[in-house]
Formats: C-alpha cells, sequence, structure tokens
C-alpha cells in the first residue's frame, strides 16, 4: 500500500531521519567498545595485579564476542517476534550496566564475565538497528543510510581513540570502560520518547491500522501485504532461511560475516600491538587506530552509493579485495609512513567498510518477515571470526612472528569473504519482498 505525498498533520514533523540517528547513536557505543579493548590492550598488559600474558588478554576479549554471539542470534530472532522498539531500549540498557560492571571488577575471572554479559546485550543492538535503518529508508537509499548509520560503528571507533589518547594514561582501563556505561542517562531516554515500532513487525503482528498510521506520520514508500508468498509464518522464520535455496545464500553470507568480523576485530584489537611489534611508539599506534576508523567512515560511505546504484555484492567483493592488498604490502616493512597511514586507512575501509556492506547486502535481500532473524544469524555466526580474530591475535603476537605474517595473514579472510559474497545466489522475488518499504519501488531495480 503506498501514501501518495500530502500535507496531513500525521505526518508532519516525521522525518525517518531520526530514527536513522537514533541507531547511530546506538552503534556508536558498540564501535566505542570495540576500539577500547584494542587501546587499552597494552595496559592490560602492563598491569602486574592480574599479570596477563597475550594468549590470556586476547581470550578475555574474546568473551564479549562469544555473548554477542548468543546474543545477536537470539535477539534478533526475539527482535521479529516482540519487536524492534523493546529490544533496542533493554539491549543497551543491560550493556551499559554491564559496562560499568566490567570497569568495577576485582578479578580477571569476574572482567571476563562481565564482557561476556556485555556482549549479550550488545548483539541484539546490531541487528535491530539495521532491520530498523533499512525499514524507514527509501528502496534507493537502502545500503547508503545504512552504511551511514552504521558508521557510528566507526565513529565510536574514533571517539575511543582519540579518548585513549587523551585520557588512557589518566583515567586507566577501568575509566575507559566505564565510559561505556552513558548510554543508559543519554540513548535509552531518547530512544524511549523518539524511537517508533517497525511497520513490518506490526503488520506481521495483525496490528495494521497502528502500522499504517506510522508509514504515514514518517512517509515512508508503502507498507507489505499481510501475507507475501515466501514470508515465514511466526514460528518458522528459522526454518524459511535454513531450508531450500535461502539456507545456500545463509551459509555464504555467514562465512562473510565471519571473514569480515575476523579483519574488524582482529585489527581494532591487536593493530596497536602490532604497530608496537613493528617499531612505532603507543601513541603513534593509537593514531594509526584512529585512522582505521576514519578509512571505515570515509571508504564505506562512498562505497554504499555504488551499492545502492549497481547493487552490493561487487561493491563488498572489491571492499574486501582493497583490504587484503593493503594488509600485504603493510606486512612487506618497505612502506614510508605517509603510505602506511594511507594502507592502514584502506584497511579500515576494506575491514568495517566491508562488514557494514555485508549488514546491507543482507538486510535488502531478505524479506522484512525474516530481515532481523536473517541478520541475527549473520552477524551472529560471524562472531565466530571475531572471537578467533581476538583470541588467535593474542597467539600471533605471542609466538614472535615476523611483522610480513603478522599483517599478511590477516589478508586469507578477505580473499575468503570477497569470494563468499561473490558466490551468494540471485534472490527470487518472493524471498525478498515483504519488509516495510520492502520491495524496490516501481522502476527500480536492486542488483543483487
Amino acid at each position: 500500500m503506498a501514501f501518495p505525498q500530502t500535507s496531513s498533520p500525521a505526518r508532519a514533523g516525521k522525518s525517518p531521519a531520526i530514527v536513522i540517528f537514533l541507531c547511530f547513536l546506538a552503534i556508536v557505543f558498540d564501535g566505542y567498545d570495540l576500539v577500547v579493548y584494542g587501546a587499552i590492550v597494552p595496559k592490560l598488559l602492563a598491569y602486574e595485579p592480574w599479570g596477563l600474558t597475550p594468549v590470556e588478554t586476547g581470550a578475555i576479549g574474546s568473551y564479549a564476542l562469544a555473548g554477542m554471539f548468543i546474543g545477536a542470534i537470539l535477539i534478533g530472532y526475539l527482535t521479529d517476534v516482540v519487536g524492534r522498539r523493546k529490544v533496542m531500549m533493554v539491549s543497551i540498557a543491560s550493556f551499559s550496566l554491564l559496562m560499568l560492571l566490567t570497569a568495577w571488577a576485582p578479578t580477571p575471572e569476574l572482567f571476563g564475565l562481565f564482557r561476556f554479559l556485555a556482549g549479550l546485550g550488545l548483539g541484539g543492538v546490531i541487528p535491530t538497528a539495521i532491520a530498523l535503518t533499512v525499514e524507514f529508508s527509501k528502496s534507493n537509499r537502502r545500503n547508503f543510510n545504512n552504511a551511514l548509520m552504521f558508521s557510528g560503528y566507526a565513529v565510536g571507533g574514533i571517539l575511543a581513540a582519540l579518548l585513549a589518547l587523551a585520557f588512557l594514561s589518566t583515567l586507566g582501563f577501568q575509566g575507559m570502560l566505564a565510559l561505556g556505561g552513558i548510554p543508559l542517562v543519554t540513548v535509552v531516554p531518547l530512544l524511549f520518547k523518539y524511537l517508533p515500532e517497525s511497520p513490518a513487525y506490526l503488520v506481521a503482528k495483525g496490528d495494521r491500522a497502528q502500522a499504517e498510521r506510522i508509514v504515514a506520520e514518517y512517509g515512508l514508500e508503502s507498507l507489505p501485504p499481510a501475507k507475501v508468498q515466501g514470508d515465514a509464518p511466526e514460528k518458522g522464520r528459522f526454518r524459511t532461511l535454513l531450508t531450500g535455496r535461502l539456507l545456500g545464500a545463509m551459509v555464504l553470507f555467514c562465512l562473510a560475516g565471519i571473514c569480515g568480523q575476523t579483519l574488524v576485530y582482529g585489527l581494532n584489537t591487536w593493530l596497536p600491538q602490532l604497530m608496537v611489534i613493528a617499531k612505532y611508539s603507543l601513541a603513534s599506534s593509537l593514531t594509526f587506530l584512529l585512522t582505521v576508523n576514519i578509512g571505515a567512515v570515509v571508504g564505506v560511505l562512498v562505497s554504499s552509493r555504488l551499492a545502492d546504484r549497481f547493487g552490493p555484492r561487487r561493491v563488498t567483493a572489491v571492499s574486501f579485495a582493497s583490504s587484503g592488498i593493503a594488509l600485504v604490502l603493510m606486512g612487506t616493512g618497505m612502506m614510508p609512513l605517509v603510505a602506511m597511514y594511507a594502507l592502514v586507512a584502506v584497511v579500515g575501509f576494506g575491514s568495517v567498510g566491508a562488514q557494514i556492506l555485508v549488514n546491507g547486502f543482507v538486510a535488502t535481500y531478505f524479506s522484512g518477515a525474516t530481515r532481523a532473524t536473517a541478520l541475527g544469524i549473520t552477524l551472529g555466526i560471524g562472531r565466530i571470526g571475531a572471537v578467533l580474530a581476538i583470541s588467535g591475535g593474542g597467539v600471533l603476537v605471542a609466538a614472535a612472528l615476523g611483522n610480513f605474517i603478522n599483517f599478511s595473514v590477516w589478508a586469507i579472510a578477505a580473499a575468503v569473504g570477497a569470494i563468499a559474497v561473490l558466490t551468494v545466489p540471485r534472490p527470487r522475488d518472493t524471498e525478498t519482498k515483504g519488509g516495510a518499504a520492502g520491495a524496490p519501488a516501481a522502476g527500480h531495480t536492486i542488483h543483487h
């Protein structure tokens, strides 16, 4: 059902941009949590009361990712069952409280436990934010708006790197982690007041009148029909996604997600330490971490527009490939400082940027009835790569291998990710229709 442009009061002052901005704010603190751990790794290793080794530090870092693995799958599913709005608020509130507990943890064992529990809440934020952003975007801006929203991930990383440069020496790792509790008193109240429910969820629950009101208020393109061939019944979302033609797509998306998160979490956690090993100062290493996330923001905003124009498949593959090439070049040790900064920026685009593009690919591939569940599965399974990267990075550092291996080993994930997205089967119409504004507008084709 399409709504014509009118000047009705119901639509006055309601912009989808507020939804995208709120999702952006939520994602900022996901990015902060990721990068702040990488920034504090040298301090954790130097903290004498705990006496952590690189392998132990990598293992503890992976606990939050293990929690996100479970949280993304379960909460991604619950998002399609109980609604996006409730899940977003509860996830952020629980994550914030547990970040505070992590900062106050008296032992490394409790530190790791609270990191795991915080990951459960954080795991629900990403699929919810992506699903809402896609549903509140016009069909020809979904990849761009998703990238714009998800650039909050890199903005959070930039914020963590800047704060670490300025305050790590005085606040210590505990103070840097405590800042992760800020969303409890900033973002959650904003979500409570301004975040609407998903029209696709409301239609699936039978509240079509409320869904139509939200579509009208926010000027969205259309509502899904009450029942679309290929949509999942309420209790059959997993079965729909994990059978038939969609199973092959899910496997390849999960593989791409594993590769993307291997790059994102491995490099954001261990890049400062790898640069220290390569004879750069800690301050310079944190500046490289900052450069990674700046490269991610700039690169993905450009590439996402190309994804809307030409389809996410090829653009995502190029993103993966560019990071792999840059990592190999960094490992040669033959690059001047300026070139190293440029390559690090490319790595940021091809790691964080590639993961953002994969998320957008998934969100535009599946229907509104299964979108958040598909995102939850992809992001959850993708955490396997994150866990392996963070724990494996500790093993890599402890092995004291040469700089070429330290950097170029990550290019394997980039190569596999590029192949995975290129081989995702092209969707059928009945598999991709049905989201809130879920089908392309008339005359507009999305090239998967």
